[in-house]
């Protein structure tokens, strides 16, 4: 069953078209900063989404120059003597919205323009597919203001580039241009700044389109796959591909390879 979206959000905006998700950041004024509202947004829209049948892929955009700059530094520093206590109030729903979106099964394709910075960049890192223009930049800046990394970053961007230049990364703030983010393995293609929004679409539309339980199951097959033993990753392939092939949908794709034609997913 579907769910209607009853939440209604200060900082982003999300619509259901057909069977994609449509996540846009919506406070360019701000940079598109991760501040309370942004967290408690992203966190109900991931509710939102993990319980629509409907949505079987998300496209994730943002309005304006920069997809998201980071934390809100000039809110964190009015903060004051609860800087502490209000940031991490604030990580609380961050981190939840990181988890919820990284443990559903359902592919997330996000759209960099501009710049991903600090938490931005730790944001965009533990989207499952990222389409990059090919003006934007990318740098962790943590210690740049004195504190350390979060968003998730730890685990998402280390095991995207490697320890190494992780470390680079986060010690000297090292700026990345979109074709070194590229191939670092930091996103996964680079297109022309004007066509970021509609290449994200179309992939998320694609996905949407396929197989969508083996899709969101081979997403979980991948992560699980990060945290554990060769022989514990071997039994979950195994108990994943075998439920896959009793769905409607594994019948139907081996039946049109043999067949040689399109397969229709359900």
């Amino acid at each position: 069953m579907g769910t209607e979206h009853s939440n209604e959000f200060e900082t982003i905006t999300y619509e259901v078209t057909g069977r994609v998700g449509r996540l846009h950041f919506n406070r360019p004024e701000g940079a598109n900063a991760v501040n309370p509202a942004f967290a408690a947004d992203l966190r109900k829209v991931m509710l939102d989404i993990n319980y629509d049948d409907q949505v079987k892929a998300v496209a994730v955009t943002a309005e304006g120059k920069v997809f998201c700059g980071g934390g809100d530094l000039k809110l964190f520093h009015a903060w004051g003597d609860d800087l502490a206590y209000n940031a991490h109030d604030m990580l609380v729903d961050f981190h939840t919205a990181i988890h919820l979106m990284n443990r559903m099964p359902k592919p997330f394709v996000a759209g960099v323009r501009g710049a991903a910075g600090g938490a931005g960049m730790s944001l965009m890192s533990a989207f499952d597919l990222v389409v990059s223009s090919e003006s934007a930049k990318y740098t962790m800046a943590y210690t740049k203001a004195g504190v350390t990394p979060d968003g998730t970053s730890s685990y998402f961007v280390a095991r995207h580039i490697g320890l190494r230049r992780m470390l680079d990364l986060t010690l000297t703030n090292r700026v990345l241009s979109a074709i070194e983010a590229e191939q670092w393995g930091l996103v996964n293609r680079v297109v022309s700044d004007d066509e970021v929004d509609a290449t994200t679409v179309e992939l998320a539309t694609t996905l949407a389109n396929g197989a969508a339980w083996a899709l969101g199951h081979a997403k979980r097959v991948v992560y699980n796959g990060m945290d554990h033993s060769l022989e514990a990753a071997g039994e979950f392939e195994a108990a994943t591909i075998t439920a896959a092939m009793a769905t409607p949908d594994g019948h139907e794709g081996i039946a049109a390879f043999v067949e040689k034609r399109a397969p229709e997913f359900e």
